[in-house]
């Protein structure tokens, strides 16, 4: 699909058909029941660190209604500088304050795709609005500090695009709670201010740089993981991709492909089923599509319409390790179908305790200038026996590097 009549954008110096560009996933949550063993599952388990909690518990406004709630703070998390890569909030109380989907099984908080720039953040509304595309809302939040923009797709998942997420340091101290006071409800007006000079502003007024939060454990760190002693035997050092069930694979194409602007890497059938494998960079599939009726079939949670969350971990061997340590803390360990992950070869799901699978896996095929994907037959299919040790591909430990110490 082109822009409207054939127009074409000025994205930073290049003519594209839409004004923006997506990079990369960004982030991703979840809103769970169970929210005290979920947060236990990716924190202490997977290894996501506490960036910030956000309390909800001020937005019920009957004071009775608040107390039936067994959790209203949620958590950001992350597995890298990002403030965030990860969000897991109470489902209940989110349910209750509402503006969100209307469907039961949407426990997907948000898709995170991260733009270029603020002005392609701001000129996505214009024109995703102009494609009838329904928007939550857009302006910047606080915490994470990243300007966006919220639309939905055709199941109603809120997907975001964002600019400008904030970093956290070599100290793990998120910004001081005092920076932030200042959040935008609406499209913001162009050109603003560095992030820079937003710290200077704060600092003038006597903001105390060194109060943000930092995620404390207790956790021992006595797994040598490449060298580096660590809490787990692996790392996460990707998130993504996301696989999503819809209830209209068409339409949902339709959409990530014309209005978002993902590539088609590659379709399949499976056992009847037509799947789509969608990309935003090199990576073969950062979202998958699968039709609705594939997930009773796969013996999956009917209470989400996602089928797995990827989270990439720094190697083979740390994946193998991943395995043998959840599996010793209780966690159910699972495999769905390699055939339905086309580009990842090693790989199993772990159930977090509402009943989502998190997939586990070490290597994604990359893509080239071409554009092609491997042909079916010249992919390495994993056994049921994995091996100490893998012969190397011409793609591995490419795509998105890990940036920043292991912990």
């Amino acid at each position: 699909m082109d822009g409207f009549g054939g127009q074409r954008f000025n994205v930073g110096g290049v003519l594209l058909d839409r004004p923006f560009k997506i990079r990369r996933l960004g982030h991703f949550g979840f809103n769970v029941s169970n929210f005290d063993a979920c947060l236990r599952f990716y924190s202490e388990l997977l290894g996501f660190a506490l960036s910030d909690p956000l309390d909800f518990g001020p937005r019920v406004a009957d004071d009775e209604e608040r107390k039936a709630f067994d959790a209203t703070t949620g958590w950001f998390m992350r597995h890298g500088g990002d403030h965030h890569s990860f969000v897991l909030f109470p489902k209940p109380v989110l349910d209750h304050i509402g503006g969100r989907s209307t469907r039961p099984d949407i426990t997907v908080n948000q898709i995170t795709w991260q733009v270029g720039s603020l002005r392609e953040v701001a000129e996505a509304e214009s024109w995703l609005r102009g494609c009838d595309v329904r928007i939550r809302r857009s302006g910047r939040d606080q915490p994470g500090s990243n300007w966006h923009v919220y639309p939905f797709d055709p199941d109603e998942h809120i997907n975001e695009l964002y600019y400008g997420i904030e970093q956290i340091g070599w100290d793990g101290r998120s910004k001081p709670p005092a920076l932030h006071e200042e959040e935008f409800r609406e499209r913001p007006g162009l050109p603003q201010i560095p992030e820079y000079a937003e710290v200077d502003r704060a600092r003038d007024k006597g903001t105390d740089l060194g109060s943000g939060y930092r995620h404390e454990t207790e956790l021992e760190a006595r797994y040598d993981v490449g060298g580096v002693l660590l809490p787990r035997p692996f790392k996460v050092v990707r998130v993504g991709p996301v696989r999503l069930f819809t209830d209209d694979l068409d339409a949902s194409l339709g959409f990530y492909r014309d209005r978002l602007g993902m590539t088609v890497t590659e379709e399949i059938a499976w056992n009847g089923h037509r799947c789509a494998f969608l990309r935003v960079n090199t990576e073969h599939h950062s979202l998958a599509l699968y039709p609705i009726a594939l997930r009773a079939e796969l013996g999956l949670s009917d209470h989400t319409t996602c089928m797995a969350f990827g989270v990439q971990l720094g190697d083979y061997a740390q994946l193998r390790a991943s395995l043998g340590f959840l599996d010793e803390r209780g966690v159910d360990i699972v495999r769905l179908p390699p055939e339905l992950s086309p580009g990842i070869d090693y790989s199993a799901c772990a159930i977090d305790p509402d009943g989502h699978a998190i997939q586990l896996y070490y290597y994604m095929e990359q893509i080239g200038w071409d554009g092609r994907p491997r042909d079916a037959a010249e992919r390495r299919r994993a056994g049921e026996d994995w091996p100490e040790a893998l012969d190397p591909l011409p793609d591995t430990f490419a795509g998105e590097p890990f940036l920043g110490p292991l912990g």
